[in-house]
């Protein structure tokens, strides 16, 4: 067996290591066995969870897994939470779930289709009653099907600000931020009329994600292309969701000795611990097919002005974290 065979197997173990320091346990990078990108990182019931992409053609691409774990280090895959038999107008090219909880019932929103103009496809809900589904289609229909400020409706993210509900999306270098109704049947427009409000950071591919932090909105997105080496994460500030966004910098990218195309990415905050994670998908060293991807997470670090420094991607992931009851 060739060298490089054995590391591609060492690296899809999803199994935990062992640090030099005697008897502390880390993740390991990947997390779990399989090809998986645009993951989705969140706490719910007590786990993490993580909501990724079954990377492979677009053709095959017609379901869904999730992941859960209660410290970061073992995962249990939950197999074809949504797929094509349960949402009747998608076909193909199920990308990027994002997931919230509200009042008790979970909403997952997803891209399908690769939609151009014209088409049958774009984002979707699906609804269940556990974070593991199963999944059925909400709407009968795509919540948006349409092309609007050049942005081709893909890479959702569903992200709540008090009391409102938005949903941040956009392939083709362009990104959207839209209002939910109380439902999410449907969307609502803002105070000046309009319904799609274009909030695209310079170097913005796709792949959006946002997150509050001491006040502050961290907006991450995704640069270069998703099949190749320089596939990466930007990231800009603002004081409110709707920017102005300022290209802050890069903030993940390849390293020559771990992965190449590391990108497409959520991020995690445990609060009791004040951890925070980036979970990504990256390309093993020894792949050249744009859909071999892995999921992988490490920690991500601020400095004192709260910049995020630039995360170092790893082979020992993240030391394990386990959820106390009242998380």
């Amino acid at each position: 067996m060739k060298n490089g065979t054995i590391i591609f197997i060492l690296l899809l173990l999803p199994v935990g290591v062992f640090s030099q320091e005697k008897g502390t346990v880390y993740s390991g990078n990947p997390v779990f066995n399989g090809w998986y990108a645009d993951p989705e990182g969140i706490i719910f019931q007590n786990k993490y969870w993580i909501y990724p992409t079954y990377s492979a053609p677009y053709e095959k691409q017609v379901f869904m897994d999730a992941f859960s774990s209660p410290d970061l280090v073992r995962w249990t895959k939950h197999e074809r939470i949504l797929d094509t038999a349960r949402v009747k107008w998608a076909r193909r090219a199920m990308w990027a779930p994002s997931i919230i909880e509200k009042h008790g019932k979970y909403f997952l929103f997803f891209g399908a289709n690769d939609v151009h103009e014209g088409e049958i496809g774009g984002i979707g809900v699906a609804i269940g009653d556990n974070p593991a589904g199963p999944f059925k289609d909400y709407l009968g229909k795509p919540l948006i099907g349409g092309i609007h400020n050049g942005a081709q409706p893909i890479d959702q993210f569903i992200f709540k600000d008090k009391e409102q509900y938005y949903l941040i999306y956009g392939g083709w270098r362009h990104c959207n931020i839209v209002r939910l109704n109380d439902d999410f049947t449907g969307l609502e427009p803002f105070d000046d009329g309009t319904i799609y409000k274009e909030v695209t950071p310079q170097g913005y591919v796709e792949g959006p994600f946002m997150f509050v932090r001491d006040g502050k909105y961290y907006f991450m997105w995704s640069e270069g292309g998703w099949t190749g080496p320089d596939y990466s994460v930007a990231y800009a500030i603002a004081s409110s969701p709707f920017g102005p966004f300022e290209r802050v910098g890069k903030i993940l990218q390849q390293d020559p000795k771990v992965a190449t195309g590391a990108g497409h990415h959520s991020v995690i905050h445990e609060p009791k611990s004040d951890k925070w994670y980036i979970v990504y998908h990256r390309r093993p060293l020894n792949e050249n097919d744009g859909n071999s991807r892995v999921t992988c997470i490490d920690e991500m670090h601020f400095d004192e002005k709260g910049l995020i420094k630039p995360v170092q991607i790893t082979f020992e992931g993240v030391e394990a974290n386990p959820l106390r009851q009242s998380d």
